[in-house]
């Protein structure tokens, strides 16, 4: 989840400091206030593109400072593993410079790197829809993958089955490709080849073997270190003069004979009994620990070595070390087939047969699946469709026939209707703005159980809705953050009444200069915000009752709110 925003020198933000929490937070304010401003500052360091207007003007440069702990999220700490960042505590910290000239630096935990690496990190650390910005559920690749994330592993192991063996075909047609180049470019690719199968199988490398030499390494760096601190916690605890161990003891003790004045006191002498020997097999750990401990130079120079042959055998033949054994492997095979004489490009027609059918047989499991469950993933999203006062909408999948590919041999259609008697038709046909904020924001709760981000954040997702429907949808936003981090930016009263925190955006002229400023709101003073939601900024007694009213229905069930002023 975002932990916190650090904003400084973009358009009218000076500086701002933005803390996010669990469940879902609402950011208000009057239009033109710099609410949008927020999520240009979001896409910047989640690596949307820098354009120099917006660095403050007469400031020189603009920095943006993204915290994000990836604790509960191994999705996106497999991605920092597989892209070289390295964690501390399950941190992410994400700095991005933009300068009135127009360059941009990125930093992620301290370390220079490209915007490139930044863009392909985002997606596993936020979800952003914007009012205008709904790319994703309109691309059919992405329909795709969103029907594939709802069914769950079923679809995802037939998907990665289906690319191995889409990568055992492609590399049989490669094969056959070069047994029938010229003799010249058949000497050259064995060359090429028995260098990289040489240089590979010299490295005897094993899957994640770096990672298990970083904390080789690490532990070798810092043993001194390590060994200085556990001697100490081992004197304090146990071996200086009245330690843990021995006030333990003698509380212990102590207890025992106050327990044979008063038996009721036993459960309380079983705690301390049982406290003195969790102690005792603790420092047999920590005396255990310091004797493997070794700062060994040598060892650190061979660990560091033996890194640095494996980051250079992932700069040419993959971005991890499975990856690489799957090149060597891909590489023998060519090699043995180029390297027989007798090779018979008709065996390897046939066998591509056997392995196309194969294929075949994989990319129609999971059309079959994709069709079977699309029917319960239509009818869930049409559930919450309906539910956002769209009651007469229609909602299907409508899958087309493509070349098999890495996602398979079909793409996907979401097909949408609002009205009765209309017929279904493409989403991005038909839908207007508010119809689309709900079908995204249906899809999204029928996703919630299995969507990989954490972090939704919707800029205005409650575009174009009032009424019914706007309690609806904060309902559902709320339905939505009790399993994810929810940022929502509205106008609306009702959904800002339904949120757990609630950040109001003010802007403020002095003189010749206007600024933003962020309030985080509290119990007392978030009637006064709504009530600015609902009547602009003359608020009266009338506006002030509807507020309370309204922040007192929004609330969650297991929730009760107090207002008072």
């Amino acid at each position: 989840m975002i932990q916190s925003l650090t904003v400084e020198n973009i358009a009218l933000i000076t500086r701002a400091d933005l803390t996010l929490q669990t469940g879902l937070t609402a950011i208000t304010g009057e239009t033109g206030a710099g609410k949008s401003l927020l999520i240009d500052s979001l896409l910047l360091a989640l690596g949307g593109r820098a354009e120099s207007h917006l660095v403050r003007q007469g400031a020189p440069k603009a920095h943006i400072s993204l915290l994000v702990d990836l604790k509960t999220n191994p999705q996106a700490e497999q991605a920092c593993n597989e892209l070289g960042i390295d964690l501390e505590d399950h941190q992410l910290l994400i700095q991005r410079e933009l300068t009135a000239e127009g360059r941009s630096t990125v930093r992620i935990n301290g370390r220079p790197t490209t915007v490139g690496i930044l863009r392909s990190l985002s997606p596993h650390i936020a979800d952003l829809h914007g009012q205008h910005d709904h790319r994703n559920l309109l691309n059919p690749e992405k329909q795709l993958e969103l029907l594939d994330t709802w069914i769950g592993e079923p679809a995802q192991n037939l998907k990665t089955e289906l690319q191995i063996q889409l990568a055992r075909v492609q590399a049989l047609n490669s094969q056959i490709k070069s047994l029938q180049t010229s003799e010249r470019d058949r000497a050259q690719r064995i060359d090429l080849l028995e260098f990289q199968v040489s240089e590979i199988i010299e490295a005897e490398l094993q899957p994640l073997e770096s990672e298990d030499l970083k904390a080789h390494l690490n532990r070798l760096v810092h043993a001194q270190k390590l060994g200085d601190t556990f001697n100490i916690l081992i004197d304090s605890l146990s071996e200086c003069e009245n330690s843990a161990t021995e006030r333990l003891s003698i509380a212990t003790r102590d207890l025992a004979q106050a327990t044979t004045l008063d038996p009721s006191l036993a459960s309380t002498l079983e705690l301390t009994e049982t406290a003195e020997s969790a102690l005792a097999e603790a420092l047999y750990q920590m005396r255990h620990y310091v004797e493997t401990l070794d700062y060994n130079p040598e060892a650190i120079e061979i660990a560091a070595a033996r890194l640095d042959l494996i980051s250079r055998l992932k700069k040419k033949y993959g971005e991890s070390e499975t990856e690489i054994l799957i090149h060597l492997e891909s590489a023998q095979t060519e090699l043995d087939h180029l390297m027989n004489q007798s090779a018979d490009i008709s065996h390897l027609t046939q066998e591509l047969e056997i392995q196309t059918k194969e294929l075949q047989t994989l990319a129609d499991s999971l059309t079959l699946l994709r069709k079977q469950k699309a029917k319960e993933f239509s009818k869930e999203t049409l559930h919450h469709i309906r539910e956002l006062a769209l009651e007469k909408a229609e909602f299907s999948l409508l899958f087309l026939p493509q070349e098999i590919d890495q996602s398979g041999q079909e793409s996907s259609e979401f097909q949408f209707s609002a009205n009765p008697g209309e017929p279904s038709q493409p989403l991005h046909k038909i839908a207007s703005g508010g119809e689309l904020s709900r079908v995204m924001l249906a899809i999204k709760v029928a996703c919630a159980d299995s969507q990989g981000v954490q972090t939704l954040i919707f800029d205005e997702v409650d575009t174009g809705l009032s009424g019914r429907a706007a309690a609806i949808t904060a309902r559902k936003l709320q339905q939505l953050s009790t399993q994810n981090q929810v940022i929502v930016i509205s106008h609306l009263a009702q959904v800002a009444a339904a949120a757990d925190h609630h950040i109001e955006i003010e802007k403020t002229t002095n003189k010749n200069q206007t600024r933003t400023q962020l309030h985080t709101l509290s119990t007392e003073s978030r009637p006064q915000a709504i009530a600015r939601l609902l009547a602009g900024e003359e608020i009266g007694t009338s506006a002030l009752a509807n507020a309370r009213e309204i922040l007192i229905s929004a609330q969650r069930p297991e929730k009760s709110l107090v207002l008072t002023g």
